[in-house]
Order: C-alpha cells, then sequence, then structure tokens
C-alpha cells in the first residue's frame, strides 16, 4: 500500500527548498503519504462506509476554492482523512494508518506528525494580534494564546474570529503552530454568539457516548453533529473570499443567519 509513498525527508526537503515553512512542509509530506493510503482504504469492504460520504460530501461540496466552491481542498481532505468516522470502532483514515505505522517501518518522528494530524481539529479563535510574521490567536474559552503560522500569508486584524485547523508545533526546535487550512474569518459574528451556540450543541449532545471519551466541544468541533456539519455550514455561510481567504458569516443553527442555508444545520 505504501510502496508509492516515501517515507523519508527528501519530499520534505524539496519543499523547503521551495520556499515552504518547514513546519508546513513536514505536514505536507505527511498528508501527501495519508491521501496515498485513503485512495487504497477506500477501494476496500471495510471502508465502503467512509468512501460513500466522502464521495456524496465531494459531489454536494465540490471543493475546491471560491468561486467555484467555499469548501476549499486544504479544508475538506483533512476533515475526510481525519475526521470522517466510519465502522463499528468509529475509525479515521488517521486511526488506520497509525496502527499500519505501529506494525511497519514508519520512523517515530513520523508517527508523532500522523498522531498530531489526527488529533487536530476545526476550532474557533480570536485574532490577538500578530507578532513578525506570526499570528496570535486565542481560542474561544481559553486565555491561552498561541502563535501561529498562515501559510497563505493572510494575517488579518485584531478582534477577528477564525475558523481553522491548528498543527502544532513538529518539535522543540519551533515555537508556532501551522494553519493547515486555508483560513476562514467570520464576520459580523462575535465571541459571545459563538459560545451560545456551541452551549446549545452541547445540550444536545445530551448524555451521548461520544468516541474514544472525547470531550463534547472537541467531539463537535472534530465531528460535528452529523458527518457533512462542517462542510455544510461552510457552504451555507459564505460571504466572500480573496486570494488567501475565505469570509464566512452566521451562526450554524440559526438558519436566517445564513446567507446560502436551505437547512437548518443539527436541528
Amino acid at each position: 500500500m505504501l510502496q508509492e509513498a516515501k517515507v523519508d525527508g527528501d519530499d520534505i526537503k524539496k519543499l523547503v527548498s521551495e520556499g515552504y515553512d518547514p513546519c508546513h512542509a513536514v505536514y505536507i509530506h505527511a498528508q501527501r503519504l495519508t491521501s496515498i493510503v485513503a485512495e487504497q482504504l477506500s477501494m476496500t469492504k471495510e471502508a465502503r462506509q467512509y468512501a460513500k460520504v466522502v464521495g456524496d460530501a465531494e459531489d454536494t461540496y465540490m471543493p475546491s476554492y471560491p468561486p467555484i466552491s467555499p469548501v476549499t481542498t486544504s479544508y475538506f481532505t483533512m476533515w475526510a482523512f481525519f475526521d470522517v468516522l466510519f465502522g463499528q470502532s468509529h475509525e479515521t483514515i488517521g486511526t488506520c494508518l497509525l496502527r499500519i505505522a505501529d506494525v511497519s517501518t514508519f520512523p517515530v518522528w513520523l508517527k508523532g506528525v500522523l498522531d498530531a494530524m489526527q488529533r487536530s481539529r476545526m476550532g474557533l479563535y480570536v485574532h490577538c494580534g500578530t507578532e513578525g510574521r506570526l499570528v496570535r490567536l486565542r481560542e474561544l474559552g481559553s486565555q491561552q494564546v498561541l502563535l501561529c503560522f498562515a501559510p497563505t500569508g493572510y494575517r488579518g486584524t485584531e478582534g477577528e474570529i477564525w475558523f481553522v485547523r491548528l498543527l502544532p508545533p513538529i518539535d522543540a526546535r519551533f515555537d508556532y503552530h501551522v494553519i493547515f487550512t486555508t483560513p476562514y474569518i467570520v464576520i459580523n459574528v462575535g465571541e459571545r454568539e459563538f459560545k451560545a451556540y456551541l452551549d446549545r450543541e452541547r445540550g444536545r449532545l445530551g448524555t451521548r457516548t461520544l468516541p474514544r471519551k472525547m470531550e463534547p466541544t472537541t467531539f463537535l468541533m472534530k465531528h460535528g453533529s452529523m458527518a457533512n456539519h462542517w462542510n455544510e455550514y461552510i457552504f451555507c455561510a459564505y460571504a466572500g473570499h480573496q486570494n488567501d481567504a475565505v469570509f464566512l458569516t452566521g451562526i450554524p443553527d440559526i438558519k436566517e443567519s445564513l446567507p446560502h442555508a436551505s437547512a437548518q444545520i443539527g436541528a
């Protein structure tokens, strides 16, 4: 399955030589490897459920970049590889790859990178200013401010709400996270409104048993109340774009707040 992929540093060195940030390059390499595994696994009987969910989502949301679709490829692939649950044990392509890594000759550093990608999720962050080339982001409900690198070059302005996926520093030499999706910037919606929305979603979960004893907010931001929860939000909330960012507006479960809503999400 992995013969098509080179599990070494050649791809990373090439990316860095082309001007990519080193942390970003490592994650790109791991994503390319995951893509090969996803393609192979999706053809197996065990992953039929996965193939249908992702295939139907591709047909519905046409991941690319505006104006074709606000569901960007960088967002969609991470969702497809690391968030879509399938099977009785609630696997993802990422957890399957990590199992393969445990019984193969994967280097330890690559296992760590893949584990970080599997643990990652989308989040809502408040822009807290910039520091050189980096953006300072604080997740809603947290006081911790993280230094983040945005590969698209978008730096934004203080007070903005960003809907993005952060990947942690690859090792102790680096002190910043990588924003591994095109930045989604939510306009005309405040932190208070989103906090209230997340409270409502946690209430809807009730006593539901969550996979791997996941904390409710983490589950909601990673998996949503249904498989296409965040795909649908992005699609319905689209409010414009530029070459380095996509703009959204509205609250997921308030239909009238979404410019392109055809159904109430999570209802």
